[in-house]
């Protein structure tokens, strides 16, 4: 059964490590019932997770980015490399999830978790300097792009509330074959794949516009 382990959420702190002077990359665990929403466009500081904060509205945020999962068995295999214990998230995701293929799932799947609240994937995540210098290690945002285990964004379907524990059903799946982890590597180190991405209608419209404007 695929579940979630935690449910995290981020005020904004300092950081010297983007343009602008706050980020809300520190999530941590919270207690209890968490509200999921649709979020304001781009440019709001709330994502689509209540009492979470984005400090770079430029790039971070918006409907197609209301919420972000991480799974937990690929927080283990980065910290057996890294050699450090890895909370749930450490990396900025919003849910921590186990039993869930995040990397495999297809743009435009969505899962079910609780009893009300449905997600949609809707893009990997792309690494950042605020990523890279919040884990502090020499050379991430190339590590991180090698390995194409990213995480995936969702936008916010069904909103309600979530809490760890919840099961987390996969309630649709497209007839497509593009998952999280293609379109990241076409997106970076392997443009080539970049033509398997048009059939994949769920992209957010601007990655869309970005993918036909390379090809």
């Amino acid at each position: 059964m695929a579940y979630l382990i935690s449910v995290n959420v981020g005020a904004l702190v300092p950081t010297d490590h983007s343009d602008v002077d706050l980020t809300g990359i520190d999530k941590r665990p919270v207690d209890g019932p968490v509200a999921i929403g649709v979020p304001g466009p781009r440019g709001s500081v709330e994502t689509g997770v209540a009492g979470d904060l984005v400090g770079d509205t430029r790039h971070h945020g918006g409907p197609d980015q209301a919420v972000y999962a991480y799974a937990r068995e690929d927080l283990d295999k980065w910290s057996a490399e890294l050699g450090r214990e890895l909370a749930g998230g450490v990396f900025g995701e919003n849910l921590s999830t186990s039993g869930l293929d995040v990397t495999g799932a297809r743009i435009g799947e969505r899962w079910l978790i609780g009893d009300e609240v449905v997600l949609e994937v809707s893009a990997p995540r792309i690494p950042c300097r605020t990523f890279a210098g919040w884990l502090g290690e020499r050379g991430w945002i190339k590590t991180f792009t090698q390995r194409a285990i990213p995480g995936a964004y969702l936008r916010v379907i069904t909103p309600g509330a979530v809490r760890a524990g919840d099961e987390i059903r996969v309630v649709h799946t497209p007839a497509h074959d593009v998952t999280i982890g293609l379109a990241f590597r076409a997106l970076t180190i392997e443009p080539e794949l970049l033509p398997r991405l048009v059939v994949a209608t769920a992209l957010p419209e601007r990655t869309r516009e970005k993918v036909l404007g390379r090809l």
